[in-house]
């Protein structure tokens, strides 16, 4: 693991995060288990942008329907095999081009609050993906009951910036089965996806769920996520729950299948914002975004 490995800790829970490979977390572990889905580990994250743990997905989440976009009239064109850019099993784009990014620069840490930001100017001699001068801010707060993650990004040139970032945590409950683990969410608006996962443009509701994964394949988007949005999964008589707190305003849940793991996804935007532009905002001033991991029920 690399050297550079910042600790949090409050009461019984500890977390652990990378500041020179993405500001990924790549620990959250409390009462002698570990909750977060290490997947490949920090290795393969690396070397692959590989996910797993806790990672940032900016300048955009999941994936893009092409290799360039449109914003208040400026084209910007993706190029295959830039650094940090990775893509799905369809050659789409997918989440962003900060993976593993070493540029991260601590700005506090006093043992339970960790605050780092990156910076990107107008040259695009960094990141040519996205040209947007912007300075990135994540702050982690460990308390003894919860990690709260905050994004703030600020422009800093003369355009806007588009807003389309979200995290990809990986969560599993120790010694509970996939089949037997439970999820819990509110009544949504599901979006629906075809078949290279990209928005359809179909839409339905959906009423709120409580109920077992079982073996089914778990792959959908969703908006409309209410007024406090809370996600849960529990199994083995312990729980773990993530809230929504502000800035997000569409979800993605996960579970590959076979494995005892539940990613919840908030995202900025809907799949695809930057070429669609549904759902997309520009941030003129700063704009931030927080979601809360709440641990009172997983000791």
């Amino acid at each position: 693991m690399s050297s550079d490995v910042v600790t949090l800790k409050a009461g019984a829970w500890t977390s652990r995060w990378v500041p020179s490979v993405g500001m990924v977390g790549v620990s959250l572990f409390g009462h002698g288990r570990e909750l977060l889905g290490q997947l490949g580990g920090l290795d393969a994250y690396v070397a692959r942008g590989s996910s797993f743990g806790i990672p940032l997905l900016h300048p955009w989440a999941n994936r893009l329907s092409g290799w360039s976009y449109a914003v208040d009239g400026r084209t910007i064109a993706l190029e295959a095999g830039a650094h940090g850019l990775r893509t799905d099993g369809n050659g789409l784009p997918i989440h962003g081009l900060m993976a593993a990014y070493n540029g991260w620069q601590v700005e506090a840490d006093d043992g339970r609050r960790l605050s780092a930001v990156a910076e990107w100017d107008e040259s695009g001699d960094r990141f040519p993906g996205f040209p947007f001068a912007h300075r990135l801010e994540l702050e982690v707060f460990q308390g003894t009951d919860g990690v709260t993650v905050t994004t703030t990004l600020t422009p800093t040139g003369d355009a806007g910036v588009p807003i389309s970032f979200g995290f990809h945590p990986y969560f599993t409950l120790p010694g509970v089965k996939r089949g037997d683990l439970v999820l819990r969410t509110p009544a949504m608006t599901r979006l629906l996806l075809d078949e290279r996962n990209l928005p359809s443009g179909e839409r339905e509701p959906v009423g709120a769920r409580h109920a077992r994964l079982g073996d089914a394949m778990l792959d959908a988007h969703f908006t409309d996520l209410g007024e406090h949005p809370a996600f849960t999964v529990a199994g083995g008589g312990h729980e773990l729950t993530v809230e929504l707190l502000e800035g997000y305003t569409h979800l993605q849940l996960f579970s590959p299948p076979e494995r005892p793991i539940v990613a919840i996804e908030p995202m900025t935007a809907p799949i695809d914002a930057l070429r669609s532009g549904d759902g997309l905002r520009i941030a003129t001033e700063p704009f931030r975004a927080a979601f809360r991991i709440d641990l009172s029920e997983a000791s």
